[in-house]
């Protein structure tokens, strides 16, 4: 069996925690681990393999977090467009035998009892060797007006799905004992998706073999821009499970949560004497039932009660809680304004190492950077920047206009807006720099590169 892994999504509702180049399954906010990783370890028990299906920012991320948890052969497939789930499923079965069993799961969902989650994956292959599509319905605990419900008969047998509800159907579905959330998990064979795929969205299905035999396949799979803009938008949902009549659910009390907000979060972050979250930047004076993020500055907080502060560093959020379903409309606001808080966090993650902004102003902007052992960065250039570089620790290969040199610690170039130039660590240990940017414009997209190990464009 294969887990195919959805990487997609920018988890808005999480922001400032989660930005779209650092989205919520790859924040480590349980133990040191991703949701995305502990996605990985829970189906590795289970599954034989991993393809995990994203865009080319992710991929990086993904590649670094599964060398932390010493995952090896795996498979990668990236869209160039998010075009929801029929269609990156649909790319994914195509790259494997038609036999093949698949276990399909988001990347940031978080499942607690393991022992009853092997249970309902054991009963979901039993009807995948059936030539059945299988979903998982989540035994609600309350009346939810964000999810999807699956109305189920006769145990396995799916009656209707049916979509977000208000507060008072919601209510009676929590009642009547056979709705669940729709927990967007799902079981089957290759072919058969493919076969139902077919049947009720053809358009999405000729496309995707035409996209996916386009598709480069030395090392990933890698769809052609071209291809992915030509296949028609669609969730499995709307696309093959509601319109199948081969489709069975399975009852799952799996102590699952999408933890699709600062809400859903809170109750699943440890918690002290006075019901605030453990967070030992956390001053806190008669302060109760909070949940406090920050892990640079002291928060103090006085008097203050069901309160969500979160302090990223460069943005701070503070709401009631209950209403942090909200923080999307902050989101669209920022877009609104061309602000890049939506995008990225101070710190930017990088297939090379990592950048950390340490100030920013008109005509000028200072970073740290830090170059991972034997990796380089893309062989480029500035349009409206001059950089000075300075390394702090580690050695420095610098290339510029074809001439190279060495940089030892406390060693400086200044590099003219317009040279072609790189800079590499060829050495086993870290390289950090302070980089100062001086220029009309310093945002991240004036690069333009001419060669790059990790293929970016």
């Amino acid at each position: 069996m294969t887990n195919i892994i959805l990487c997609g999504g920018n988890g808005t509702r999480l922001w400032p925690i989660s930005r779209t180049l650092m989205p919520k399954q790859f924040v480590k906010l349980f133990s040191k681990k991703s949701l995305f990783q502990l996605t990985v370890e829970r189906n590795s028990k289970l599954c034989n393999s991993q393809l995990v299906v994203s865009n080319a920012e992710q991929y990086f991320l993904a590649l670094d977090q599964l060398e932390e948890l010493n995952k090896k052969n795996n498979k990668y497939l990236l869209e160039s467009i998010a075009k929801n789930t029929a269609p990156a499923i649909a790319l994914a079965c195509l790259s494997l035998d038609e036999n093949e069993i698949v276990l399909v799961t988001p990347s940031d969902h978080l499942i607690k009892n393991e022992d009853e989650y092997k249970k309902v994956i054991e009963k979901a292959k039993e009807f995948a060797y059936e030539d059945k599509l299988v979903t998982f319905g989540i035994t609600p605990t309350f009346a939810e007006t964000g999810f999807g419900y699956i109305e189920s008969v006769n145990n396995f047998d799916v009656k209707a799905f049916h979509e977000k509800p208000n507060l008072q159907t919601a209510t009676s579905y929590l009642k009547a004992e056979n709705y669940y959330w729709n927990s967007g998990m799902f079981c089957f064979k290759a072919g058969v998706f493919l076969s139902e795929l077919k049947k009720y969205s053809p358009e999405i299905y000729n496309q995707s073999i035409e996209a996916f035999n386009n598709a480069s396949k030395s090392e990933i799979i890698r769809i052609k821009y071209e291809d992915m803009a030509s296949i028609p938008e669609n969730s499995i949902d709307y696309a093959v499970m509601e319109k199948s009549n081969i489709v069975k659910v399975i009852p799952s009390n799996i102590a699952w949560s999408d933890v699709g907000s600062f809400d859903s979060l809170f109750e699943e972050l440890e918690k002290d004497e006075n019901f605030n979250t453990v967070n030992f930047n956390h001053i806190s004076i008669d302060s109760k039932n909070n949940l406090i993020y920050g892990k640079d500055r002291k928060i103090a907080t006085i008097d203050i009660e069901n309160l969500i502060v979160v302090d990223s560093g460069d943005a701070l959020l503070i709401s009631k809680k209950g209403s942090s379903q909200k923080v999307k409309k902050v989101v669209e606001k920022l877009k609104e304004t061309n602000s890049q808080l939506h995008n990225i966090h101070l710190t930017g993650n990088r297939p090379w190492g990592t950048y950390t902004v340490l100030e920013e102003s008109n005509g000028y902007k200072i970073k740290r950077i830090e170059v991972k052992p034997k990796k380089r960065l893309s062989l480029q250039k500035h349009k409206f920047r001059n950089e000075h570089w300075v390394v702090i620790s580690g050695v420095a290969t610098v290339e510029v206009d074809n001439k190279k040199f060495l940089l030892n610690e406390n060693e400086s170039t200044y590099i003219k807006a317009g040279q072609i130039h790189r800079l590499s660590n060829n050495t086993n240990k870290p390289l950090v720099i302070i980089e100062i940017q001086v220029g009309s414009y310093t945002g991240e997209d004036d690069i333009i590169r001419y060669e790059d190990d990790f293929k970016r464009e």
